[in-house]
């Protein structure tokens, strides 16, 4: 898990220094629908066909993203694809280590192996912060841990495949954010795109409404 979160941390990052923070969050939040795949064949949850068919739409709306082979597309917004793949894998083991250990057990040992993978790049990429830059890496570390605390209470009580749809609202402030502080408005393709993730995951969330009903 751990390792999990260093390696989406470090991904999308990675592409955000490419790609606009809307596209970027996009593109990672796909990640509602790679967990409603994997929750199959790693936590032995059925799969509806028509939540395979929102799996499929939402790739098809990363492809609009992404627009691999095109003279807008640039490779590293890969990284980002990679990051949402990683990102479901930590929130499948989350649900799996919340049957046998405490929230805040997982937390700590998790954020312990982040920190000191991470630790090992630091000679690498070191440059002194400014005060500025500092107060906003301690603002990122203090949200950054109340959101994973609040994920893993929400994950002891409650489905992989219940939760993710959830997650799309982080589309709505991240393109708020974008447009706002870095004057990033997404092009009518990464628009288009960006919607047919949000309604594969909401065909998943439909889909999870109505067995309940």
């Amino acid at each position: 898990r751990g390792l999990c979160m260093a390696n989406t941390n470090l991904m999308f990052i990675s592409a955000l220094h490419y790609i606009p923070l809307a596209e970027g969050t996009a593109i990672i939040y796909l990640s509602p629908l790679i967990i409603t795949a994997m929750s199959g064949p790693l936590l032995g949850e059925r799969i509806a066909r028509l939540q395979w068919v929102a799996v499929a739409i939402g790739f098809i709306g990363v492809l609009f993203i992404v627009r691999p082979g095109g003279s807008m597309f640039h490779p590293v917004a890969l990284l980002a694809l990679g990051a949402a793949f990683s990102f479901s894998l930590y929130q499948i083991i989350t649900r799996k280590l919340n049957h046998t250990d405490k929230s805040s057990t997982t937390n700590f040992i998790s954020g312990l192996v982040c920190a000191i993978v991470t630790s090992l790049l630091l000679p690498f990429f070191w440059k002194t912060p400014t005060l500025h830059f500092a107060i906003l890496m301690v603002l990122l570390g203090v949200s950054a841990l109340v959101s994973h605390l609040w994920m893993t209470k929400a994950y002891q009580h409650a489905k992989p495949s219940t939760l993710a749809p959830f997650s799309y609202t982080q589309l709505l402030f991240a393109g708020l954010i974008g447009y706002i502080f870095f004057d990033h408005t997404p092009d009518f393709m990464g628009l288009v795109g960006m919607l047919i993730i949000v309604a594969g995951g909401l065909l998943v969330f439909s889909k999870i409404s109505y067995k309940k009903t």
